[in-house]
């Protein structure tokens, strides 16, 4: 039933986030409140060509949202779920602050659970503290380096391994001390000469006529935020107006395309660059490419590298709700379930590599501000046979001479999960890219090997050869941490196998999550030490 509308319940953006920061009891800016309006969450009032709010939809959104969430959950997954560990209520920009967000990486864990077991605070469920500064961390499967970025933020050294040599790029990167002044000339020269690059000028002119259509076409099929919120209230079959609307504005896109006589395929070659390219961004990927390797400074060239390869993520040939999973390239306009409107391909990097280099930029100055003076190394190595002694002496002498005198106090770390991402294959853009050699058969639980027995049995012996080799490097009385999702129940034969014994479990929700389905999901903490 309708609620009727006065001046008491209609809010400004500004009332509304002071009225939802004290009702939560946490910061909730006018920014939150348009997301919920821009996504069709709560309903647009619009008095004097002020956005305005309804308080009833507002209160109804967060009592829906808050409390009931944490009960549903620990229905579906068990009383022993740690909501603490949940940081619920942290926005998206303090999960991905600073040099978290350089560069996307599948299956990475936030930096607040890191920082959480890392720092010496202590609590009812962490009663003791781990790690202080100057110990050595360990992270055996580093990924996209969190735990190395926030080990530095604490003053604790740190060492990654990982067999992916893009993998230890992006670390890297995230850790590098650049000259910023020379970063942000090299930035704007390369912007600028990728901006005046034309592969064919006809697509300028068949983009812009493109969104002028496409522009006019949603506003008249998809009105927002009106259909967004019809479609979350259930006013809509979502999937027959898609269709409708999909192959109505296809036929003016074909059109378009012939008028222009735009090149859409690259060609009979099979390499990935091919494939999941319009035939346009390729030739543009290749003519920055081939500036970046020109420059001298190799700190510099690094960064532009990891910021050319950010930006050919964002402009594969996809719908955006598959850019983390591809399915199939896409090369015609389609109905995106994400933006709820008719999105079309990408055509050109440039606008996509300005706002990644200048992002970059930003991101490493704001962690430079944070930046303790401690040793970083990173290994591209099987962390199953890696000599951390020796590979750390030729990095460091320095390091290799601290690390022999203390050796390492623990590990963290989140391995593979069983038969769930190829790690390799998730950056295909970027070996394809940069040359690097692909070691896919080194990966430990991947998905090609499936999730049968033999994967299992494979699994268990890999993460557990791990854990072997590293013991060696470390203290006597270490301390591990395994962020896992044991759905197969795997670790306390790991942990046997290493001649550890799982001490304490922490079982958290994990509440951020690209894929499609949301439903409750959790992953544990699994405390190991000698047995």
């Amino acid at each position: 039933m309708d609620v009727v509308l006065t001046s008491q319940n209609l809010f400004s953006l500004e009332k509304a986030s002071n009225w939802a920061t004290n009702f939560l009891k946490r910061e909730i800016s006018e920014n939150n409140i348009s997301y919920l309006v821009q996504y069709g969450k709560i309903r647009k009032y619009n008095t004097d060509g002020q956005t305005q709010v309804n308080l009833y939809d507002l209160r109804k959104y967060y009592e829906s949202f808050i409390g009931k969430r944490e009960i549903s959950w620990k229905q579906k997954l068990g009383d022993d779920l740690n909501w603490t560990l949940s940081f619920d209520n942290l926005r998206e920009k303090d999960t991905t602050k600073h040099v978290h967000r350089l560069h996307p990486y599948k299956g990475k864990f936030i930096p607040q659970l890191v920082e959480y077991f890392l720092d010496n605070h202590i609590d009812d469920f962490k009663r003791n503290a781990y790690f202080k500064p100057d110990d050595i961390v360990l992270d055996p499967f580093m990924g996209s380096g969190t735990t190395l970025v926030q080990a530095n933020e604490l003053g604790i050294h740190a060492i990654g391994i990982d067999v992916s040599h893009f993998n230890c790029l992006i670390s890297e990167t995230k850790l590098i001390k650049p000259d910023f002044d020379n970063l942000a000339k090299e930035i704007k020269r390369i912007d600028q000469e990728v901006t005046n690059f034309e592969v064919d000028n006809n697509v300028k002119l068949f983009e812009s006529e493109l969104a002028l259509k496409l522009a006019s076409f949603n506003q008249k099929r998809f009105p927002s935020p009106e259909y967004k919120y019809r479609v979350n209230q259930g006013g809509i079959n979502e999937k027959i107006a898609a269709n409708e609307a999909e192959q109505e504005f296809l036929l003016e896109y074909n059109n378009l395309i012939k008028k222009y006589n735009i090149k859409l395929k690259n060609g009979l070659s099979n390499g990935f660059l091919d494939k999941w390219y319009i035939k346009s961004v390729h030739e543009e990927i290749d003519y920055a490419f081939s500036k970046i390797k020109k420059i001298n400074d190799i700190t510099i060239k690094k960064i532009l590298a990891i910021i050319l390869s950010r930006t050919i993520r964002s402009c594969r040939a996809t719908t955006h709700s598959d850019l983390a999973t591809l399915i199939e390239p896409q090369l015609k306009t389609y109905y995106c379930f994400k933006h709820k409107k008719i999105c079309k391909p990408i055509f050109s990097i440039k606008n996509m590599f300005s706002r990644y280099a200048y992002d970059t930029l930003y991101r490493l100055k704001d962690f430079d501000k944070l930046r303790k003076k401690t040793f970083d190394a990173i290994i591209p190595a099987d962390s199953r046979t890696a000599d951390i002694s020796r590979s750390i002496n030729n990095l460091n002498p320095e390091f290799g001479e601290l690390l022999s005198k203390n050796k390492i106090k623990g590990i963290f770390t989140s391995p593979p999960y069983v038969g769930q991402i190829d790690y390799h294959e998730q950056h295909a853009y970027a070996y394809d890219l940069l040359g690097f050699e692909r070691k896919d058969k080194l990966e430990i639980g991947p998905l090609y090997k499936g999730q049968g027995t033999e994967a299992k049995k494979s699994y268990v012996y890999g993460i557990s050869d791990v854990l072997i080799n590293c013991k060696k490097y470390l203290v006597d009385d270490y301390e591990t941490f395994l962020v896992a999702n044991d759905k197969y129940n795997l670790y306390p034969e790991i942990a046997e196998r290493s001649g550890m014994r799982i001490v304490n479990k922490f079982k958290r929700p994990v509440l951020n999550r690209t894929e499609r389905d949301k439903s409750p999901y959790s992953e544990i903490i699994f405390h190991l030490k000698e047995k």
